[in-house]
């Protein structure tokens, strides 16, 4: 007998309009997040709808477009052609946006016009953690990472290079100027060819980045112990290759003396052996008298590595030889892209991107973010901790608990500065070196440095003890797995849009919603 199966009619219409929560279990996500967002204060955002002229069509709520925003981040959808199809594919993403489908220019201009309100959120979101319990500050940990811009590390273009074409850019566009008058007189001349659109874009770009580099000459380089002249770390990759390039001239150099001098060696010995054989009424039969020095094959060799070196030597000097704490400004780069990006190593090799720091609480909340262009990590140590300060005394006055405060800030060794050391602020533990030294250190432990120790043999001295190195080992634990949560769930892995600004914001955002997580995993445990 043939088995019956349940019908299937998709040309069924629905007799009475649906609830559109219905067709989402209670506990799905997409709820949770349209029940967070009701409860945040986006009245930064409505005000600017507020005081519009009312023209045009009504624009979307901004509650369903932060919902939007929000709920794609959860789940590592943050390209906004990805969102505008999930609105028409995806039940959660018809459930939260009330069967409305905004287009990707439009989430994407929302994204960019209140870029300071959605980071503003990240506050909020802090505060409904603590209300709700969350928030262990005894230890936190500090630490960065390398994300991806916007932007390909082909775009990047040397200084010369960039104001090269800067100026064969504007000496064209004087000379259309010139022709045109010539062409229109005083007309205005709006018939321009379509094949001068392009060279203007690439024109704005170049003048983009070179308003960039000469934003960094006139910004004094700020160590962590203050201000002054701007002198690079000794420890950057230019002064590696300056050091590594002097090294080979030296060997070479000293390769050519020694070659010479035993050859030299070698002609004193042959002419001293025939001298006294003459003397001694002998004669000398076989063997060959030994070339002259410029005539010796390795010599030669030798001397042509050198004289190449030399050359090239003078070539990087210049007109102007560089002191050992100088750059050579014709060594610099910027990107085409987004200029404010850098070029930064990470694991997997060279990016062009920014440095996010983050600090967390052990129980993996996000207490403060920032983003930089710096790839080094010890310049941003005093400002993250300050920062994470004030955010957990704001958190204070606002759940009743004032007196909470950060115990104890862990960060590994690209935090360690004398200035970081004895900075004002919460309890550290800091390491001087890579893990592995740590541990092997304290397994050895030393003595008491004394009274009058600096504060590099002090911290030493911490990290050797048990309770000192303990505590360190809790660093990776507590801030890693959020950097992890980041780039694979989250997807942050490349920044959709440009600039620093606009890179800070969208960090800033997917840290909220990784607390807006946590909350929720809180809530259910």
């Amino acid at each position: 007998m043939a088995r019956g199966y349940l019908p299937v009619d998709r040309d069924q219409a629905f007799l009475l309009p649906p609830d559109l929560r219905e067709w989402l279990r209670p506990d799905h996500l997409a709820l949770y997040v349209s029940e967070v967002v009701e409860s945040l204060d986006l009245s930064g955002i409505l005000k600017v709808y507020e005081d519009g002229d009312g023209r045009g069509r009504p624009p979307y709520h901004p509650a369903l477009m932060v919902k939007l925003l929000i709920y794609g981040y959860c789940i590592g959808k943050m390209s906004s052609r990805k969102l505008e199809q999930a609105t028409h594919d995806d039940v959660a993403f018809r459930v939260i946006c009330a069967q409305h489908r905004p287009d990707h220019a439009t989430i994407a201009r929302f994204r960019a016009e209140h870029e300071a309100a959605l980071a503003g959120l990240f506050g909020q979101v802090l505060l409904v953690c603590a209300a709700a319990g969350m928030g262990r500050y005894g230890t936190v940990a500090l630490d960065g990472t390398k994300i991806a811009a916007n932007a390909a590390l082909s775009a990047n273009r040397r200084e010369g290079w960039v104001r090269e074409r800067a100026a064969r850019i504007l000496a064209e566009a004087g000379e259309v100027d010139a022709a045109e008058d010539a062409l229109f007189g005083a007309v205005r001349g709006d018939e321009l060819p379509r094949e001068f659109a392009n060279p203007a874009t690439r024109g704005q770009r170049i003048r983009a980045a070179l308003a960039e580099l000469d934003t960094a000459d006139d910004q004094p380089a700020e160590g962590p112990g203050g201000s002054g002249p701007p002198v690079p770390p000794t420890g950057t990759a230019g002064q590696r290759r300056h050091r590594q390039f002097q090294r080979r001239l030296e060997r070479a150099r000293a390769r050519v003396a020694r070659l010479r001098a035993a050859h030299e060696a070698k002609h004193a010995a042959d002419a001293a052996r025939r001298v006294n054989a003459t003397a001694q009424g002998k004669v000398i039969r076989g063997g060959s008298r030994p070339k002259p020095v410029d005539q010796n094959v390795k010599i030669r060799e030798a001397g042509a590595r050198l004289a190449k070196l030399e050359r090239e030597a003078r070539g990087r000097a210049g007109p102007h030889p560089l002191t050992p704490n100088q750059v050579d400004p014709t060594s610099r780069k910027v990107n085409l892209t987004d200029p404010q990006s850098r070029t930064m190593m990470t694991r997997a090799g060279w990016v062009q991107g920014y440095n996010a720091q983050l600090v967390v609480s052990e129980d993996h909340l996000i207490l403060a973010a920032d983003l930089t262009n710096s790839p080094v990590d010890v310049l941003h140590y005093q400002p993250l901790v300050a920062a994470a300060v004030e955010a957990v005394a704001h958190i204070g006055e606002h759940t009743g608990r004032p007196g909470a405060a950060i115990g104890c800030v862990l960060a590994d060794a690209g935090y360690a500065s004398e200035a970081n050391l004895t900075a004002d602020g919460p309890d550290r533990l800091i390491a001087l070196s890579k893990r592995h030294t740590v541990e092997d250190a304290a397994a050895h432990p030393v003595p008491h440095p004394g009274d009058h120790a600096t504060a590099r043999d002090r911290m030493r001295h911490r990290l050797a003890s048990p309770d000192g190195l303990n505590q360190y080992r809790r660093r990776a634990s507590i801030v890693e797995p959020i950097h992890g949560h980041l780039k694979d769930r989250r997807g942050l892995r490349r920044f959709s849009r440009r600039g620093q600004a606009a890179a800070t914001s969208e960090l800033t955002f997917a840290a909220a919603v990784t607390n807006l997580l946590r909350l929720r995993a809180h809530a259910t445990a």
